[in-house]
């Protein structure tokens, strides 16, 4: 099997860049506000909005991991899908897997089609446990 970031260079979906840890860092503390943002809209009747957050701060995690590492995602069709694809290879923690079904749900929520259901009040509930364990694990990568 080849190396998957190799891959994503190669087909053009990866830029390498300047390794920029401090950037990295400014984005973990963003993601982390975003899950605690994520976690007061969790009371009010906005589900969109708070499964939003708590999708964001997961994504903007997967994002430092890949700038502490002189990587970004271009951005072109499946940009969200690369970028949890390229932190994985990173960070090996469990928690990750959980980013596809999230990007799923954001996108059938961002873009409703009757036969994909938005976001419930208990899909905010568990991506805000699933984006805390992927900002953690990414906070610990990028923190180092």
């Amino acid at each position: 099997m080849t190396d998957p970031i190799a891959r994503m260079l190669k087909q053009n979906r990866l830029d390498r860049v300047e390794v920029n840890r401090e950037h990295a860092l400014g984005v973990i503390d963003t993601a982390e506000r975003h899950v605690h943002t994520a976690r007061v809209l969790a009371g009010t009747d906005d589900h969109a909005m708070a499964f939003t957050a708590a999708y964001d701060g997961a994504r903007k995690a997967l994002g430092a991991v890949l700038a502490a590492e002189g990587l970004r995602v271009r951005p072109i069709g499946g940009a969200h899908r690369n970028t949890g694809t390229a932190a994985a290879v990173f960070v090996a923690d469990e928690a990750l897997e959980d980013f596809e079904w999230m990007r799923q749900v954001r996108n059938a929520t961002e873009y409703p089609a009757v036969d994909r259901p938005t976001a419930t009040s208990q899909d905010v509930t568990e991506a805000i446990d699933a984006a805390e364990a992927i900002v953690a694990a990414c906070a610990r990568h990028v923190r180092g």
